[in-house]
């Protein structure tokens, strides 16, 4: 059956070739796609999860409603006419019990590290110039083991906050609006306290403008002690050895404690939407290209079925079974889907190869930035699945009608 497909499809060299072309671009699309698209996902995942903690436990914030109120006072069941709505917030400055955190993360296998933080806001100033500063203070080696800040050190080093003595590393941006520089100082001030002088020790860029523009890492003990809250954490940033596992550690976690515990996906829920909207998107333009190759397959076939009628005729009168004559076409659809899936995705990923050589943008650090397309085996392997399918299916009609097809009745309607 393999031989005789094989040979009925080269007879049609013209009409093969329409339906392998339908079939190579339906892929090689995929490809370039999926590429394009899981590229930028990727790379804006790798900003959300690098740049900061895999799984963040802060202090109680609680929105007051109706509702809540209904339930802590009265109960469920209970109905209540409020003449004034309460509404406003509860929240807690502080981490309640940080040793308890410690030791649970400790004990669970899952956590690479954690690093505790306090975060508070400031006004930083240099001569005349000042900007409101986000201040983070924090264990510097456990932060470089929960974020990948060090990778975007322009200069300085992160390790020189280890021994305190006000010394920050700051964002580019930040440093930029004070008009301040390596090595040099400026003044912070938190609330009615008295300003304090503080050494720039390094200066980093991420390539977000709401971090480098706005945030300043010091030491625990030195923002602790200008905010003068020694010993208090508002954060715990915590790093884990699969990122799948994020958000079902955070849902757990969340029912023991009165802290706040949220997953890098559910901190950027808005941008995991977005994801999903465009995989939806990527799914749908593949389906109709490949939609569109399956009707080329099927028109193409139910032709041939009516043209090789008489060889069809020859086959049952030797005594080929309606089975194997259903094996005959499906196989050629089967051919024309695999050779035009293999094609299509080999182009595919040489004009992935060629985008991803296309310069799209420079950074403050005059870094050329390249589009980024994903490789990822599992794009073509899904390409290579539904080219098949769509030739599969699409052979399915006419392979039918063709194993129907009995001696007599093709010899009557060519008589007639």
């Amino acid at each position: 059956m393999l031989f005789l497909a094989k040979r009925q499809l080269l007879a049609r060299k013209k009409q093969t070739l329409l339906i392998l072309v339908g079939i190579l671009l339906g892929s090689a699309a995929y490809v370039i796609i999926s590429g394009m698209m899981l590229g930028f996902q990727s790379y804006v995942s790798d900003q959300l999860i690098n740049n900061d903690a895999n799984i963040r436990v802060s202090a109680r914030q609680e929105i007051i409603n109706p509702n809540s109120m209904q339930r802590e006072f009265f109960g469920q069941q209970s109905f209540v006419n409020w003449l004034i709505a309460p509404s406003g917030r509860r929240d807690d400055e502080r981490i309640q019990n940080p040793q308890e955190w410690y030791h649970r993360l400790r004990q669970n296998k899952h956590v690479v590290a954690f690093a505790p933080q306090l975060t508070i806001q400031a006004l930083m100033s240099n001569g005349q110039l000042s900007n409101a500063a986000t201040l983070i203070g924090t264990e510097p080696q456990a932060q470089l083991k929960v974020t990948n800040l060090g990778n975007y050190l322009l200069t300085g080093s992160f390790n020189q906050l280890k021994s305190g003595g006000n010394r920050l590393v700051i964002g580019d941006g930040l440093l930029a609006k004070v008009g301040g520089r390596m090595g040099g100082n400026v003044l912070i001030s938190v609330g009615n306290n008295s300003p304090q002088l503080f050494k720039i020790a390094g200066i980093f860029h991420v390539g977000i403008q709401t971090i480098d523009d706005t945030i300043a890492y010091g030491n625990l003990a030195d923002i602790q002690k200008i905010n003068r809250t020694p010993s208090q954490i508002s954060t715990i940033a915590i790093k884990i050895d699969d990122i799948k596992l994020a958000a079902t550690l955070a849902s757990e976690w969340a029912k023991m404690t009165r802290d706040q515990v949220q997953s890098w996906d559910q901190l950027n829920s808005n941008v995991m939407a977005v994801f999903r909207t465009q995989t939806a998107i990527r799914y749908f333009m593949t389906l109709s290209i490949l939609l569109v190759a399956a009707f080329g397959i099927y028109n193409v076939l139910s032709v041939l079925i009516n043209q090789k009628k008489k060889e069809i005729a020859i086959l049952r009168a030797m005594g080929y079974e309606p089975k194997e004559i259903r094996q005959l076409f499906l196989y050629q659809g089967l051919i024309v889907g695999l050779m035009g899936g293999l094609i299509g995705l080999m182009l595919g990923f040489l004009a992935c190869r060629y985008m991803a050589t296309i310069p799209m943008f420079r950074d403050s650090t005059g870094k050329i930035n390249y589009l980024r397309i994903s490789y990822d085996v599992s794009i073509y392997g899904y390409g290579l699945l539904l080219a098949l399918l769509s030739s599969l299916i699409a052979s399915v009609l006419p392979a039918n009608h063709a194993s129907k097809m009995t001696p007599i009745d093709i010899i009557r309607e060519s008589g007639t």
